[in-house]
């Protein structure tokens, strides 16, 4: 049991020391969160993010296609001007792997 625990505080002390990172692919909606929105029919892609969030209740989520992973974003208002478009978000990914507490966005380069 003492090495569970003592394995346990090591793993968060090097989660926590590790600090923000940097992580990029496109700002997408949980919805269609692999950020393939051509079946919506709702316009561009950007419509159909910003339609998705707004009007259904949906989270912005940024979809990385390397990793087929998307990550909730905690901030849910600077991502609707980068709605389908390719970004580098500077943030800190907690430990369920699921959510990315958001530092910084800027556009991809």
């Amino acid at each position: 049991m003492k090495k569970q625990i003592t394995i346990a505080f090591a793993a968060a002390a090097m989660a926590f020391a590790a600090g923000p990172g940097t992580y990029t692919g496109v700002i997408t909606d949980n919805m269609c969160d692999n950020a393939d929105h051509k079946d919506m029919k709702m316009g561009t892609d950007a419509k159909c993010v910003v339609e998705c969030v707004k009007g259904m209740n949906g989270k912005y989520v940024l979809y990385d296609a390397k990793a087929k992973k998307a990550y909730i974003l905690s901030d849910q208002k600077t991502p609707e001007k980068f709605a389908a478009k390719k970004v580098t978000v500077t943030g800190t990914l907690d430990d369920a792997g699921k959510n990315l507490k958001v530092d910084k966005i800027e556009a991809a380069k």
